[in-house]
């Protein structure tokens, strides 16, 4: 039996956030770049003691089309996978990271103390991701008089 080697891709967390735009900016110039597919994934909260259902990830994964849409043109020539997963988005993007070779995530837009890796997730991620990871912020989205 033949074994078929995996297909390259570039994975990227998109929630909507203005850094998680400039994410999918970057994820889909790499993606292209490397002639590689590029995944998108949203990560949603579990609500508790429920399964997911169907309707809300339905509803969130048409937005997550919309939103693909208006950033990546058809002219970049991508293969572009969707997903909408649930869990903690730092658990749930490294393991996504485990079959990819880049992870591009968007910087935390506030957190206490102006710490852009403040928040819970880029910490998690950069613990256990097994590929490579970049970082994204979008610096016109910066509050007036922060460094860019």
């Amino acid at each position: 039996m033949q074994v078929m080697p995996a297909q390259r891709c570039v994975i990227v967390g998109v929630d909507g956030s203005p850094n998680s735009i400039a994410a999918l900016r970057r994820a889909a110039e790499e993606a292209r770049r490397r002639r590689a597919r590029l995944d998108v994934v949203r990560v949603l909260a579990p609500e508790p003691g429920a399964s997911p259902h169907p309707l809300r990830t339905a509803r969130e994964w048409l937005r997550l089309r919309s939103l693909v849409a208006r950033i990546v043109t058809r002219s970049q020539h991508l293969t572009t996978r969707l997903r909408i997963a649930y869990g903690d988005p730092g658990r749930v993007l490294a393991d996504q990271a485990g079959h990819g070779e880049l992870l591009v995530i968007g910087a935390r837009g506030h957190s206490e103390h102006g710490n852009p890796f403040g928040g819970a997730t880029i910490p998690v991620v950069r613990a256990n991701a097994r590929c490579e990871v970049v970082i994204c912020a979008d610096h016109h989205a910066a509050p007036e008089g922060s460094p860019p």
